[in-house]
């Protein structure tokens, strides 16, 4: 057991200049992985819709599967700060949804804070999860929940668009969030954000000025292959690692060499 992390763990880091690292987190495997590996906060985020269920975008998760593995990163990682993601429609169908939702997810998963997309108009949600005792995270730019609307994934905060954004920040940070998560910004107006608001900036493809770095577990221990996000890099090559390993294993079963006399009782 460790000393537990806190929003205060993390604010201190940050101000006392140090860069915060979070990578999400989806099982209790990953989540100790992560844990020993000295990352400052994890994310149990709704990305587990397609790297663990296999869906092709981050739509389909539900409260029931985000808390359900939420708690199995708790048990993995008993004193992390661990950020649940809010999916899909469990917070844009009214304040009061939003907030119930927030709590459960709080409740039943052991998650420390939630995080969830969107814009300045959920300023006054903000305020009042603050209000009611829950760390918030939200997240601006590139925004996975609504690609059906915007046609894919693109880069924001080009041209007119980096005001934009830098007034949602604004409105957060007076909101009360303890933090910004911006997803694939342009650096520019990433670092601008930065700039202007005395609370962390989490980027995931929104350049090194930002206060600290988000990525997803998978893409950077090269657990799929073929595409790899230009946002990400590939620290290792584990879903190869793995393939080698269940093949050498078939084949040892094939040949009779597995079990041998030492895996016998």
């Amino acid at each position: 057991m460790g000393k537990k992390v806190t929003v205060s763990t993390l604010a201190k880091r940050c101000a006392a200049g140090e860069k915060l690292v979070m990578v999400t987190a989806y099982d209790a495997p990953g989540a100790a992985a992560a844990a020993r590996a000295g990352i400052d906060f994890l994310l149990v985020g709704d990305s587990l819709a397609m790297t663990v269920l296999g869906y092709q975008n981050t739509l389909p998760a539900t409260m029931d599967e985000m808390i359900h593995h939420c708690k199995a990163v708790r048990r993995g990682a008993p004193d992390a700060f661990i950020v649940f993601d809010m999916p899909f429609m469990s917070y844009q169908v009214s304040l009061e949804k939003a907030i119930e939702n927030a709590g459960r997810a709080m409740k039943e998963s052991g998650a420390d804070a939630v995080k969830f997309e969107g814009g300045a108009e959920y300023a006054p949600l903000i305020s009042r999860l603050v209000e009611a005792g829950i760390p918030v995270l939200p997240h601006i730019g590139l925004l996975p929940q609504r690609i059906q609307a915007v046609g894919g994934y693109k880069v924001t905060g080009r041209g007119d668009d980096a005001q934009r954004l830098l007034a949602d920040a604004k409105a957060f940070e007076e909101a009360g969030a303890f933090g910004i998560v911006l997803e694939c910004v342009s650096r520019d107006a990433a670092k601008m954000i930065t700039d202007s608001i005395a609370i962390p900036t989490i980027g995931i493809g929104s350049g090194p000025e930002c206060d600290g770095q988000v990525q997803v577990f998978h893409d950077i221990i090269g657990m799929f292959d073929g595409f790899t996000p230009k946002h990400s890099r590939r620290y290792a090559e584990a879903g190869k690692l793995i393939t080698d390993a269940l093949a050498s294993y078939a084949r040892d079963v094939r040949e009779g060499t597995f079990p041998a006399d030492e895996n016998c009782f």
